[in-house]
């Protein structure tokens, strides 16, 4: 199976130290809005938004959402009243900032010999900007998008979760339809990078930066970019298998498989939304109903049970013949992703509040015996991929370039 490889952007595709770029960033920008905003109340704003966006673990709402929530009221602005004046300086003076950017060595090469290896490729970078400053990021590491269009370029318009959030990772690879076989996150940052991607159970290679002490415990391989694809020729492609098992690494797949949901059926047509790639296969719709009522009947009254009781027996239910028995394809699929999403979040609220021995809580389960509650999160986690990948392979057939183009927006 083809490698998923994740590569961060700043300072591992393209040298940007964050603490000449940002204050570039910042006064630019405030001194293009000042006509709206007084430029240091401004500042302040975006980053008191910029943090919400980090903070964000509500899987119904994008990171855009979260930004202009928290930005224009505060500004006591509408996201129409400056809008174009936005788009203007991302076009306009957003490239002024390439100057304090440069290329790194062996990027553009890195990228072309993975592609040609078949290794699928996302720019694992943290979406806490528009897409359209990511795009101009790309090209100044020479690797302008239309140039590579396989590649997957997160953004906040698509994105729920950022880093360190594990939740990122997952939501990376479940827009990405889940991939099977081994995956390495690549990336400088220790916390961002290697810790966060460690913790959604993925290997990881440091590109430890010029003077920075090693920690080789915490990185799969460390080297720089450019030692990257030797590095590989001689790793053992299941030392890169991820380990979905941790209690941190099924929380990230479990935040994420609504998120990547509501990125991935966004726009669509009620007629698309209903379409199914052959009759005996589920639509778009029947996925979301399916996922919306094993999480309210099955999967939440499960963790319900193993939390307030001891070692509780737990009755099996054949749930896929409910498709046919609730007529799932005349039900709203839209309206069935939003309550599936409500769900999950009462689920991954109570999972995130718990003590670490509580994962280690008996059940006996009727059909896979005696079990904990850690056991039976990862069966969630992976009936989520499974429909993940369930969902992909429908978008594929429906539109078929959906999944071979990265996703974008406008920017805001």
């Amino acid at each position: 199976m083809a490698l998923t490889l994740l590569l961060d952007l700043d300072d591992t595709l393209l040298g940007n130290k964050m603490n000449t770029f940002v204050p570039a960033y910042l006064k630019h920008l405030s001194e293009f809005l000042a006509p709206y905003a007084e430029p240091e109340r401004l500042i302040q704003q975006l980053l008191t938004a910029t943090r919400k966006m980090v903070e964000n673990r509500n899987s119904g709402c994008t990171l855009k959402e979260v930004f202009d929530a928290a930005f224009y009221p505060a500004l006591k602005l509408r996201v129409e009243d400056v809008r174009e004046t936005i788009d203007r300086f991302y076009a306009e003076v957003f490239p002024e900032l390439r100057a304090v950017t440069h290329p790194i060595p062996g990027a553009q090469e890195v990228v072309e010999t993975a592609l040609s290896r078949g290794y699928r490729i996302a720019i694992a970078t943290n979406p806490l900007f528009p897409r359209a400053a990511l795009l101009h990021r790309l090209a100044w590491a020479g690797l302008p998008v239309e140039c590579y269009p396989s590649l997957f370029v997160p953004s906040y318009e698509t994105f729920h979760f950022a880093k360190p959030n594990p939740a990122y990772y997952g939501e990376l690879l479940a827009q990405m339809g889940w991939p099977e076989g081994p995956v390495l996150m690549v990336g400088d940052d220790p916390i961002n990078d290697l810790q966060a991607g460690k913790q959604a159970g993925l290997a990881v290679y440091w590109c430890r930066p010029e003077g920075a002490g090693v920690d080789a415990a915490q990185a799969n391989g460390i080297g720089s970019l450019e030692d990257l694809l030797a590095w590989l020729d001689t790793t053992n492609s299941r030392d890169l298998l991820p380990d979905l098992a941790t209690p941190s690494a099924v929380l990230s797949v479990l935040h994420a498989t609504p998120a990547a949901l509501n990125s991935l059926c966004r726009g669509l047509s009620l007629e698309q939304w209903t379409r199914r790639p052959q009759e005996n296969e589920w639509s778009l719709t029947e996925i979301a109903c399916h996922l919306r009522d094993v999480d309210e009947e099955v999967n939440l009254p499960r963790i319900q049970k193993v939390l307030s009781e001891e070692n509780p027996f737990l009755p099996g239910k054949d749930t896929d013949p409910w498709a046919a028995e609730r007529d799932y394809l005349h039900q709203d699929g839209v309206y069935a992703l939003q309550a599936f999403t409500r769900v999950r979040l009462k689920l991954v609220n109570l999972l995130d509040q718990i003590q670490p021995e509580d994962w280690g809580r008996p059940a006996r389960h009727a059909i896979f015996g005696p079990s904990t509650l850690n056991e039976i999160a990862i069966i969630h986690a992976g009936h989520d991929r499974m429909h993940i990948q369930q969902a992909t392979r429908c978008l594929t057939a429906i539109i078929p370039q959906t999944m071979s183009q990265a996703p974008g927006a406008s920017p805001p």
